[in-house]
């Protein structure tokens, strides 16, 4: 790879590797540190996600106008003020204008770097792409494992470490990134798309996928805020628990012969994948509703894992296979905005159902809204039928 994508995905890794001292933990200190509600807990992380999607808006637009390198160094500037906020002022409700801030520097940045990244390395293709997502898996895995380690001696350690990280991504960014300065792109956002949708049956089939997708998305987001607290619950501790997403993002990284067999398997149908993927995430939180113990958390983490290497990567590929010549920006930006929908919402309907009904139902209520993402995956191409089919997609595409 070029020097300019590996400076890159080493600020990446630091990047994530810093947010993921945090991110991890937020409901277990919203929820045990500062004594508030599991419905609480997640509205403040409903705001969290409100304002990256909002940073994504801004800094796919700010892209376009002023480079990614000065969006980049915008985020991470705005990602350090908060973070030094946060160090000195953590309790309620400092904790949530702060993370709420994070989230809007965090959201300016990743698109940013995707469009960089294909800027400065058009001939890479998929190569560019696919290595800054296993940069943010490995930073995900690295910074699960440290601040894990470093909150089983005290929460206040935690804030400490992510500005550190925070504040190397920004120097990184500054000297780093100083030679793309000139790099712009044509970055779209849902926002700036217009014009008549000439597909609407495409259109159509993307929304009912997309459906399914989010109700995914409120089951995944639950092991970041209402399963982390129930494993407090059952005394896992918090180096344990970290180490679940350490394995999850270890997985990933380096589980990819492994999805490159199964790809193969199923021969190129995109709908049989993305269902099966989901049947896995069922099969795990069936695991979780019955563990008791650690090996039974990290035996449901293992069976999550393989469903979201299914699921993640399909979805935006029938979307790019959808879109129409020119559209492209719209589709992927439908499928972004319902992924964060569901992590939007998902902490509050987890904490909801929680605080009122317990674990059980939750599990419960999981699964039925897993099985209608079922069948609304198995129905989605159906307004295509006797017009346009899903063109085939290469498993190496993915």
């Amino acid at each position: 790879m070029p020097k300019a994508v590996w400076l890159l995905v080493i600020g990446m890794v630091i990047n994530v590797t810093g947010s993921s001292f945090l991110w991890p933990l937020n409901t277990i200190y919203i929820h045990g540190e500062l004594g508030k509600s599991l419905s609480v807990a997640g509205v403040v992380l409903m705001l969290n996600a409100g304002a990256t999607v909002v940073g994504n808006l801004l800094g796919g637009t700010l892209f376009d106008r002023l480079g990614g390198y000065r969006t980049i160094l915008l985020g991470a500037f705005i990602n350090v003020t908060a973070m030094t906020g946060m160090t000195f002022w953590n309790g309620w409700p400092h904790y949530v204008f702060f993370l709420t801030i994070v989230g809007f520097g965090s959201g300016m940045i990743f698109p940013a770097v995707y469009a960089l990244v294909g800027a400065v390395w058009p001939e890479g293709g998929r190569r560019a792409f696919n290595a800054i997502y296993i940069a943010q898996n490995a930073g995900v895995a690295l910074g699960s494992a440290l601040g894990g380690f470093v909150a089983s001696f005290s929460f206040a350690y935690i804030f400490g470490a992510n500005l550190m990280m925070f504040t190397a991504f920004f120097l990184i960014a500054v000297f780093g990134y100083r030679s793309m300065k000139k790099v712009q792109g044509s970055q779209t956002s849902v926002l700036a798309e217009s014009g008549a949708v000439k597909s609407r049956s495409k259109l159509n089939a993307l929304f009912i996928l997309c459906a399914a997708y989010m109700i995914c998305w409120v089951g995944y987001v639950q092991w970041q805020s209402t399963i982390a607290t129930y494993t407090q619950e059952l005394n896992i501790s918090l180096k344990q628990y970290s180490l679940l997403w350490t394995i999850n993002g270890a997985l990933i990284v380096f589980g990819q012969p492994l999805i490159n067999y199964l790809v193969r398997i199923f021969k190129d149908n995109m709908k049989k994948q993305i269902i099966t993927g989901i049947c896995i995430f069922a099969v795990s939180f069936a695991v979780t509703a019955f563990a008791g113990d650690f090996k039974g958390f990290l035996a449901a983490m293992l069976i999550l894992t393989v469903g979201e290497m299914l699921v993640w990567p399909a979805v935006p590929t029938v979307a790019n296979q959808l879109s129409p010549k020119g559209r492209e920006g719209f589709y992927q930006g439908v499928v972004n905005s319902t992924a964060t929908a569901g992590r939007m919402f998902g902490p509050v309907l987890g904490g909801m159902l929680v605080d009122l009904y317990g674990m059980s139902v939750l599990f419960f209520v999981l699964i039925a809204l897993l099985a209608i993402s079922v069948s609304l995956t198995v129905v989605y191409d159906r307004p295509l039928k006797g017009k346009e089919e899903v063109p085939a997609v290469s498993a190496s595409s993915l």
